[in-house]
């Protein structure tokens, strides 16, 4: 449930309480000021100060129930790798969107050329990250970016770097009994669905 607008409502009925509330209160006046590196507004009626923030969406969910201790630990175990590959998830997802935006007029030839580049520069920075994730964490990451951006991964790869490649590591995926063409899909795996739901990418992506 999102409760930024109920907090700055709540906010602004505190402000307006408290500036037509009292007979005889100091005037109000409003100011911007730089704390913690970000510019804030402030309301200042004598020395009382009233901050006035953009909150950020909450997202709040009732407690997680599991039929046994197993799906527990499970749930838990998605929970540690997910943390762990959030980041990666978020800036693949990032990057994919910026090379559809900076390629969409281009000619094959400098599109091609473009995604070269681009995949040239982040295979290098995490190249030993990605060599070090365990199957379960690679499952986490792929599912998350999946359930972003409603394909599966094989196509994703498919669109940036060809069929070509994208049949080469559908096929070494299944090697550990993956496949990337089976896209994510609520519901196969409610453990993994609610984890997802916890990190919701969607929210942290605006």
């Amino acid at each position: 449930m999102k409760v930024r607008k109920g907090l700055l409502i709540i906010s602004f009925l505190a402000y307006a309480w408290y500036a037509v509330g009292q007979n005889g209160a100091d005037p109000v006046t409003e100011e911007k000021r730089v704390i913690n590196g970000q510019v804030v507004k402030l309301m200042i009626s004598g020395t009382d100060t009233l901050y006035i923030a953009d909150l950020q969406d909450v997202h709040i969910s009732s407690p997680r129930q599991f039929k046994n201790y197993e799906e527990y630990r499970m749930y838990m175990r998605y929970k540690r790798y997910a943390a762990d590959v959030y980041p990666y998830a978020k800036e693949a997802i990032e990057v994919y969107r910026q090379i559809k935006e900076e390629t969409e007029d281009l000619k094959r030839g400098k599109r091609k050329k473009y995604i070269r580049s681009v995949n040239k520069e982040y295979k290098n920075d995490y190249k030993e990250t990605f060599k070090n994730m365990t199957r379960l964490q690679g499952k986490v990451m792929i599912k998350m970016i999946e359930r972003e951006l409603d394909v599966s991964f094989f196509d994703l790869i498919k669109e940036v770097r060809g069929g070509f490649t994208a049949t080469y590591w559908d096929t070494f995926s299944r090697l550990y009994g993956y496949r990337l063409r089976d896209k994510y899909e609520k519901g196969e795996e409610p453990i993994l669905d609610a984890v997802l739901q916890d990190f919701n990418i969607t929210a942290k992506l605006k």
